[in-house]
């Protein structure tokens, strides 16, 4: 899987955010500014890999429970 950079700095902004927002939501049971960007960044970088198999999962789960099991 390729991964142009404009991508990774949109993965790193939306970890960055979604890291930060985090923090300001869970109110002191957090690993810090730093420690939640971080989480997030990592949660993002994670989410970016998993996510197109996780969505063809979904679709061949959708699938069989709409059909009644046949693919």
């Amino acid at each position: 899987m390729y991964i142009s950079n404009e991508g990774v700095l949109v993965i790193l902004f939306v970890g960055l955010v979604a890291g930060w927002l985090a923090g300001k939501i869970v109110h002191g049971t957090g690993f810090g500014i730093l420690g939640d960007i971080a989480v997030g960044i990592v949660g993002a970088l994670i989410a970016s890999l998993l996510f197109p198999k996780l969505a063809i999962i979904l679709l061949l789960i959708v699938r069989l429970v709409r059909t009644g099991g046949r693919l």
